[in-house]
């Protein structure tokens, strides 16, 4: 039997979200999410409905992964946040977790 989990996905690309989405089931995850893209649509889905976790891709055109962590906690959620990046050096990541993030994960080791 599969856990469900509710998950917020920041992320541009719709292949890494369907990865994620893979490694979660994979995990016996059943999650029910909603991929967002940008600052509105992170606030809209924030203020929407309750979340477990968020994951979030580091890098994206409009937006980034630092200023999701933000939002998130200037909305006053505290739940895990997950930052996702496929080239994020140890310098970003240790930032990263000092502005709270729970942990990072790189794409190519999502199963991890």
């Amino acid at each position: 039997m599969s856990v469900p989990i509710r998950v917020l996905i920041v992320e541009d690309s719709d292949d890494d979200m369907t990865l994620i989405l893979h490694e979660l089931r994979k995990g016996g995850y059943d999650p029910d999410f909603v991929q967002v893209n940008n600052h509105n649509s992170m606030e809209d889905a924030l203020a929407g409905q309750q979340w477990d976790v968020v994951i979030a891709d580091y890098a994206l055109p409009e937006f980034d992964g630092i200023k999701a962590l933000k939002l998130l906690d200037d909305k006053g959620h505290d739940i895990p946040f997950i930052l996702v990046s496929g080239t994020i050096g140890e310098e970003v990541a240790v930032t990263a977790m000092k502005s709270g993030a729970d942990d990072y994960v790189m794409k190519d080791k999502l199963g991890r």
